[in-house]
């Protein structure tokens, strides 16, 4: 009998072919996830299965209660971390996990991603927000969950759709989207925003940021009520 569920696991799987294919993770490192909120399930990748090995039907289905619903596989560790977000914002259908290099080493500096250009106030308004250090107190509970809880800490004052990506402090960024395409593409905008400021950093440690009305005209040609960046549908 075919999985009721089959074409939310395939289009997580393809998801997951993306982190590899964009070079924003090796081997198992990283995981995309797929929501389905009228069923409120989400598709994600198994725990530990490389890439290159994974097939949709090794994707595992998880309820918004944390319950496997279907699969023969462990699902990915970051698991309740995808589901903390799913359950604070209802606004978005897709998370996405990486430990691409640049990003990473940002988080691993426990910094900000400065807003340096056009490039970066093209895709948000803001410097790409680091979470604060987790707690010795908190590790020691669901670490998983507490990671969620970081980031939705962090968003307290936050759109998570103008600001769809965070760095973990100490660990590696999530994005997100209102689908799981849209998160990977975010994964790929902030690793390719990472590397650009490191490289300006790296030239100017004393760079000055954009100045805030640059900054205002290129997210608003993209993302304001009068935007007009890209085909009109």
């Amino acid at each position: 009998m075919p999985s009721p569920y089959r074409e939310l696991k395939e289009r997580a799987w393809v998801a997951n072919q993306e982190i590899p294919k964009r070079g924003l993770s090796i081997y198992t490192f990283g995981n995309v996830s797929a929501l389905d909120a009228a069923r409120g399930v989400f598709a994600i990748k198994a725990s530990g299965v490389a890439y290159e090995k994974l097939t949709p039907d090794d994707l595992v289905v998880v309820d918004l209660e944390g319950e496997i619903v279907e699969g023969k596989l462990r699902p990915s560790s970051d698991t309740k971390t995808h589901l903390v977000l799913y359950r604070a914002w209802k606004s978005i259908g897709g998370v996405a996990h990486t430990h691409s290099t640049y990003a990473t080493g940002w988080a691993q500096a426990r910094l900000p991603i400065p807003l340096y250009g056009t490039t970066h106030a093209d895709h948000l308004a803001e410097d790409v927000p680091c979470t604060a250090l987790m707690s010795d107190q908190a590790v020691e509970r669901d670490y998983e969950i507490e990671t969620g809880n970081q980031i939705v800490e962090c968003f307290k004052t936050r759109d998570p759709l103008h600001t769809p990506m965070v760095l973990v402090a100490g660990h590696a960024p999530f994005t997100w989207g209102e689908t799981p395409e849209q998160a990977v593409y975010n994964a790929v905008v902030l690793e390719e925003l990472a590397r650009m400021a490191f490289v300006t950093r790296t030239l100017d440690p004393a760079a000055a940021r954009l100045p805030d009305r640059l900054t205002r005209k290129h997210f608003e040609r993209k993302h304001g009520k009068n935007a007009y960046y890209g085909q009109r549908k």
